[in-house]
């Protein structure tokens, strides 16, 4: 049976009252994983992961939306919708590399130049010292500047931006808050996300993307399957297009079929195996919380570059 939030524990407040070290990279070494398995970042993480997840148990998108929004939700999604329309202001170089445009590197410039102003402008005064401590994770969030690419830890990057604004209480840890994190939110970082790498075209991190669910991302695929809780549509559903789109589940798997071609079980086999291989979608969620954790917490090459410490604490 499926956990309601209320039968999670709270994530913990941490005060800015005393100074915080700004976090730095830990992981090496493939060993590494086991202390960071071990730390009090990790189990925080992890737990917030399941208490959005269990925010939006059985919920669609048309629901949650119809709810009230915090100022904080609002403003992030504002903040949000700002650098989306950048890329107007920096659009693609002529040049016809299939991966890659390099104007992505003078969007990720800006970025980088303007980060300490958008912050101290998003977030009310008292959650000023907390902008060294995030800065890193928003930084990371929408792929790599060089490399011109984007993955799971990239979208990682961005969830925990989100749970150390939670930790601080910018974001407070209850289920109408955590709801819109994760549809409002999240969301709308998606479609950010999405609109980077097609006009940019970035390349998917890693030698096949996310570990086989597609080539950039994972949380989609697990919050949106917990919104399908309880819906009577087995999980094959998915392999009869045009879906709905009042989840995130069907919204990630719909992009899959807006960019490829060639039959599904091909170009998606793991997403295929899960569609026509696991009964009901209550299996579906409880199997992407493990995978997500084995696949993407797990594996040091998707970690390895995350900054921890800090708010995330390393101990």
């Amino acid at each position: 049976m499926a956990q309601t939030t209320s039968q999670i524990p709270e994530l913990r407040e941490v005060s800015l009252a005393r100074p915080i070290q700004p976090p730095e990279k830990h992981i090496q070494v493939d060993r590494d994983i086991d202390a960071w398995k071990k730390t009090a970042g990790y189990k925080d993480y992890c737990l917030w992961v399941v208490r959005l997840n269990a925010s939006v148990l059985g919920l669609d998108i048309p629901t949650i939306a119809a709810t009230e929004k915090s100022e904080a939700v609002l403003k992030v999604v504002q903040f949000l919708e700002e650098l989306k329309g950048w890329v107007d202001e920096i659009p693609p170089y002529g040049d016809r590399q299939r991966f890659g445009n390099l104007a992505f590197r003078d969007w990720g410039k800006r970025l980088q130049q303007r980060a300490p102003q958008l912050l101290h402008d998003l977030l009310p005064q008292r959650f000023h010292p907390a902008i060294p401590l995030i800065s890193p994770y928003l930084l990371s969030s929408f792929g790599d500047f060089m490399r011109l690419d984007y993955g799971s830890g990239h979208e990682l990057s961005f969830a925990l931006f989100l749970m150390a604004l939670t930790l601080v209480r910018f974001f407070e840890p209850v289920p109408e808050e955590e709801r819109h994190l994760v549809v409002t939110v999240f969301g709308k970082y998606l479609e950010v996300a999405w609109h980077l790498q097609d006009v940019y075209r970035l390349e998917p991190a890693g030698s096949h993307g996310v570990w086989g669910l597609d080539d950039y991302h994972f949380l989609g695929f697990l919050w949106g399957s917990a919104q399908l809780r309880g819906n009577n549509l087995p999980p094959s559903s998915i392999l009869k297009p045009p879906l709905s789109t009042t989840n995130l589940y069907n919204l990630q798997v719909t992009r899959i079929y807006q960019l490829k071609i060639g039959p599904f079980f091909e170009h998606s086999a793991q997403l295929h195996a899960i569609a026509t291989g696991v009964p009901n979608w209550d299996k579906v969620n409880s199997g992407m919380l493990k995978m997500y954790e084995a696949e993407v917490l797990n594996k040091r090459v998707v970690v390895q570059h995350l900054p921890l410490g800090g708010l995330l604490v390393w101990d």
